[in-house]
């Protein structure tokens, strides 16, 4: 309802956008019915709900396309590089996390909680103006844009085209669930069984990585799955910066264009992304950890 009402308040006409300076009121005013545009908001807003329960998505005003297909070619693209920097984030954030609680209150405790602040602060398209102006431009390691090379090059190239936005994506992810992870344990760690394992001479690494760590990963992996959520509807502007033809590319162009159908379309896709990947983690408790149990 939000994101309608902004739409339809928003400076521009998207019918003048469509037909340019010189159009007719005659043509504006026909082209305005056809849209349905010219009905109440509210109207317009229920009957596009009424539509969505049908399974139409309706048609986007610039492209003159269905929305539905147009907006999953593009969130194929916004999945796999959503997934590509939480599966960074997590591998980083998790072993950065383990080894800080591993060795609490140390030079590398400290060094690790001075890179997760700097991660929390550093917002994803800064990091990916630095990445590109250093890793594409400056030392050519990597593409800067787009998703292959104009002379192609297959999967490898796919990859080598993602490292960068990746990357950009992954670092905020990677500090919170590596903060997450030393609080976890840290925390499971003062538990009696722990003290137990302690007691019986078990290693302090293997009390930590065997023992603490499969209950402390509740937590983590909650907010492994918000931050997928987080990363899937805000990858938005790493997507502008990088070129990647993903639905927070096509959002954007949406938005300039005042395609409202477009817009919402792209909102309800990211929305139920973001509830069923917070489902899944709620399923996958049960596995992590025996004791849940869900009737």
């Amino acid at each position: 309802i939000l994101v309608f009402l902004t739409m339809h308040l928003a400076p521009g006409d998207p019918v003048k956008i469509i037909l340019g300076p010189r159009a007719t009121q005659q043509a504006i005013d026909r082209l305005r019915h056809e849209l349905g545009l010219d009905r109440p908001f509210v109207v317009q807003y229920f009957t596009w709900v009424g539509n969505i329960l049908k399974g139409n998505w309706g048609r986007s005003i610039q492209l003159r396309r269905e929305v539905f297909p147009l907006v999953m070619s593009r969130f194929g693209f916004t999945a796999i590089l959503a997934f590509t920097a939480i599966f960074i984030a997590s591998l980083g954030g998790v072993a950065a996390g383990l080894g800080a609680a591993f060795k609490p209150h140390t030079f590398w405790d400290r060094t690790f909680t001075f890179f997760a602040i700097l991660g929390f602060s550093v917002p994803a398209f800064w990091l990916g103006l630095l990445l590109q102006l250093v890793f594409g431009l400056k030392l050519g390691w990597f593409p800067v844009s787009g998703v292959s090379s104009s002379t192609g090059g297959g999967a490898l190239d796919f990859l080598h085209h993602m490292v960068l936005p990746s990357i950009a994506l992954a670092a905020e992810p990677m500090a919170l669930i590596g903060r997450m992870t030393r609080s976890s344990l840290l925390e499971v760690a003062q538990e009696d069984y722990i003290k137990t394992a302690r007691a019986k001479g078990v290693t302090e690494r293997a009390v930590l990585a065997k023992h603490a760590l499969k209950s402390a990963f509740i937590p983590v992996l909650t907010v492994i799955g918000m931050q997928l959520g987080f990363v899937l509807a805000g990858s938005v502007f790493v997507e502008v910066i990088f070129s990647w033809p993903g639905i927070g590319a096509l959002m954007v162009n949406g938005i300039l264009a005042r395609d409202f159908p477009l817009v919402q379309g792209a909102i309800l896709i990211i929305a139920l992304s973001y509830v069923f990947v917070n489902l899944g983690v709620d399923l996958l408790y049960a596995y992590i950890n025996p004791t849940i149990r869900y009737e």
